[in-house]
């Protein structure tokens, strides 16, 4: 039945997705286009757009989005729940005995041994998006010139997203 695919598809994206929404991308990537094919690379690429910029973390977007794709209001409810599942059940569990182990040196280094697999996790779903966002040169420069402002110039990102989508309107 697609409402349980959908819940676990998404319960085992989040429960091993460290490091927040876009270090999820990638594995979602995997499960939504390559296993489940629910979606094709350029129509995933435009639910990460769209979930960027709707208020929300990512992931959570991204799992809505798919869930109604592929079976409408109850499957967004579904595939959400799956995906936020896995991080409440750790938090509650990890709540539970942070404070007792806090200054626990092996909790330390855990926490330590993340921060690595987070970066590359993030750096991951960069590279898979990038894959399918660059279609011609115009889209080249579009980010070209969208990374110059924002790293050098610290250009607002809610002005640089409305700047993207009317360049994207006039360009294409």
């Amino acid at each position: 039945m697609i409402f349980i695919q959908l819940f676990l598809t998404f319960f085992k994206i989040g429960l091993f997705s460290f490091g927040g929404g876009y270090a999820m991308l990638s594995m979602m990537q995997q499960e939504v286009v390559s296993i489940n094919q629910w979606t094709s690379v350029p129509e995933f690429v435009d639910m990460v757009a769209i979930s960027q910029v709707t208020p929300g973390p990512i992931a959570i977007n991204m799992s809505t989005y798919v869930g109604y794709k592929i079976a409408g209001v109850l499957g967004s409810a579904i595939a959400t729940l799956g995906c936020i599942a896995p991080s409440v059940i750790i938090m509650l569990i990890i709540t539970r005995f942070f404070f007792k182990f806090q200054n626990n040196p092996y909790v330390e280094n855990a926490f330590l041994g993340l921060r690595p697999t987070t970066i590359g996790l993030v750096a991951a779903a960069a590279i898979l998006v990038a894959e399918g966002a660059f279609i011609d040169i115009k889209s080249l420069i579009l980010f070209a010139i969208a990374f110059l402002l924002s790293y050098k110039y610290k250009i607002d990102p809610i002005l640089m997203t409305i700047g993207a989508g009317v360049a994207g309107f006039i360009l294409y």
